[in-house]
């Protein structure tokens, strides 16, 4: 076991910057989606109810059914998986973003809105400050998860940790794939922790 981590730690070390590129640039990209959506949608219960309803449909698709649909149009590798782990993440963050700031007692929003405030200063100033819990709640949710889920795109050629699960599989290798499940548990019990302690800190 130890010498499979001493002989192939580039590969480990490889792997696992590979993956947190992955989610970085996910992340990166679901929030900004999200919160667009999440402006447009908060002042309409219809929008924000069919825009939850039709993100949900997209993460009940399984992640391997979802890649294969997508490989005729974007192709193989990273690109394709990422475009799928925002897809995902979108049902996450709208849920918890929308839910959080319509979660900001009405009164105060009255108050705010005597006071003359516009509906953009009464978002920033107002209900996002209420609701950043919830609104990091989602955040936490939608890494864990694309975490878990990029290490399925390693059948599509989108490399992390994935890749060392894969050829481990392809070459009955139990080292590679004991190892590569340690790393893949450990990134995401890790992240997660870190994630919970700063949510109970804000």
């Amino acid at each position: 076991m130890i010498e499979y981590v001493v002989d192939y730690w580039d590969k480990l070390g490889w792997a696992l910057i590979e993956h947190l590129e992955i989610v970085i640039i996910t992340l990166l990209i679901s929030i900004f989606i999200a919160s667009i959506l999440t402006i447009i949608a908060i002042y309409s219960r219809i929008l924000s109810e069919i825009l939850i309803h039709v993100f949900s449909v997209v993460y009940s698709i399984p992640s391997l059914a979802l890649f294969a649909m997508l490989i005729p149009v974007s192709g193989l590798g990273k690109g394709t998986a990422i475009i799928v782990l925002i897809a995902y993440n979108q049902y996450l963050l709208l849920r918890n973003f929308i839910a959080g700031l319509n979660e900001v007692e009405p009164s105060i929003i009255e108050a705010a809105t005597g006071m003359g405030m516009t509906n953009m200063q009464i978002l920033f100033k107002i209900r996002l400050p209420l609701s950043k819990k919830a609104l990091f709640t989602g955040v936490r949710l939608s890494v864990v998860s694309t975490i878990g889920i990029a290490t399925i795109a390693a059948f599509i050629n989108a490399g992390g940790i994935g890749s060392v699960l894969s050829d481990g599989l392809r070459t009955m290798n139990v080292y590679e794939i004991v190892w590569g499940s340690i790393l893949a548990a450990s990134l995401a019990i890790g992240v997660n922790a870190i994630l919970s302690k700063m949510e109970k800190i804000i």
